[in-house]
């Protein structure tokens, strides 16, 4: 049973390309909310989101044709590049060893075709082409890393929505611990849906300006895209190379509520937070902050916050939503979490939720209200929750040479 560290991150989002963007932009609290310009927004509530500008894909990407895969799969490529630059790794060097990718997504390459399946499109038969065609399957996120960097380990999409990136990590967790991979490339990848803008804005789930978890006048999330990939490596391997350390991955913990689709439950989510501290040998009393799924809505900020509050009692440590900088990016959404976690353990300080004017007494949390806090963090929780009951946490500590049980 193999210690975890993580040793590099690649990440895109509104808020910029590469980690040191995302570094800066959650220390400033940073918005990258903007007019959509991807997908025609007429008819929704809301024409407003977090897109990632001035994205080359032929910058990132070298062995595969950027033409023959989707948006999100360049996205989860190109940040896949940036995680093993960042973490010092040469390319070739993982031929030498046992190297897997898993990434998480929601609907991962659909976009591609969604404008053949407009009304004005006449015939999908006639208009899906092979090159379209091959771009739709999941399972292409991962193999296209997989293929870019000629990976000879595992290569997996898990496609459990906007907890996917937690499950990705916790996949490539148990590869590196349990032996079966000396090194990981997972987390998650979406692009920007015409299909999910108008499923939100079905359930009157969209805000019309702005995003604000955990506020009183919230009124609901807003849709992002982007891609969070982080290098897990066992320790032994990092300590071999001299690499830089961000944080060890302590544990994680899954669950599903089973019982509605698209509410959350307060139980369960309050239960898959006992099964991450348990896995990770740690008591609530032990987190110094939570990485909160905090989408801005007003049941699922009150949910997460109610089972946030059932777990730890009178001492609930502070609480902040990166969504209110970078928007829901769900199938990268709690990657691109797992990277805030990792850069606040590395670098002393907690991002703000910015937007927030006055805390809801329903939620009752301390989230860090618009400026970022500067603390030394031990152990930090990212939440991660998704329609279909998908609940997903995963556990970071700050990493030092003691030994650990495992």
């Amino acid at each position: 049973m193999r210690r975890v560290v993580i040793t590099g991150l690649g990440a895109l989002s509104s808020v910029g390309i590469g980690i040191t963007a995302h570094l800066n932009a959650f220390r400033r609290g940073a918005s990258g909310l903007r007019k959509i310009s991807s997908i025609s927004t007429d008819g929704f509530s809301t024409a407003v989101g977090f897109e990632v500008q001035q994205f080359d894909p032929y910058r990132w990407i070298r062995n595969v044709d950027p033409r023959t895969i989707g948006r999100s799969a360049q996205l989860a490529v190109a940040a896949s590049r940036m995680a093993l630059s960042d973490a010092g790794i040469e390319v070739e060097s993982l031929l030498r060893g046992r190297c897997g990718v898993s990434i998480g997504t929601c609907d991962a390459d659909l976009p591609s075709i969604e404008p053949l399946i407009a009304p004005s499109a006449g015939s999908l038969s006639a208009t899906l082409t092979r090159q379209l065609a091959r771009q739709l399957p999941a399972q292409r996120l991962a193999f296209s890393v997989a293929q870019e960097f000629d990976l000879p380990g595992a290569a997996i999409t898990i496609g459990t929505a906007c907890a996917a990136g937690n499950y990705a990590i916790g996949y490539a967790y148990d590869n590196i611990v349990l032996g079966e991979s000396d090194l990981m490339l997972c987390g998650g990848a979406e692009s920007i849906s015409r299909k999910n803008f108008a499923g939100f804005s079905s359930v009157r789930a969209m805000a019309p300006e702005r995003c604000q978890p955990f506020d009183a006048d919230r009124k609901g999330m807003l849709m992002g895209e982007g891609s969070g990939v982080l290098v897990l490596e066992s320790l032994e391997s990092a300590r071999s190379r001299g690499a830089r350390i961000y944080a060890e991955v302590l544990g994680y913990g899954l669950n599903c509520d089973a019982s509605n689709p698209v509410a959350p439950n307060v139980g369960s989510i309050a239960e898959c937070m006992r099964i991450a501290h348990r896995n990770a040998r740690i008591e609530p009393i032990d987190v110094d902050y939570i990485c909160a799924h905090g989408t801005g809505t007003v049941t699922n900020d009150s949910v997460e916050s109610a089972a946030i509050r059932d777990v730890f009692g009178n001492r609930v440590p502070a609480i902040s939503s990166i969504k209110s900088m970078i928007g829901h990016t769900l199938g990268a959404a709690s990657a691109l979490g797992s990277i805030a976690c990792a850069v606040a353990l590395s670098k002393d300080f907690i991002p703000p939720t910015i937007n927030h004017r006055r805390t809801d007494p329903a939620c009752g949390v301390d989230c860090v209200p618009n400026t970022m806090r500067a603390t030394r963090l031990r152990v930090v929780q990212n939440n991660g929750f998704a329609f279909g009951g998908n609940n997903a946490i995963t556990i970071y500590g700050r990493y030092d040479d003691e030994e650990r049980s495992i």
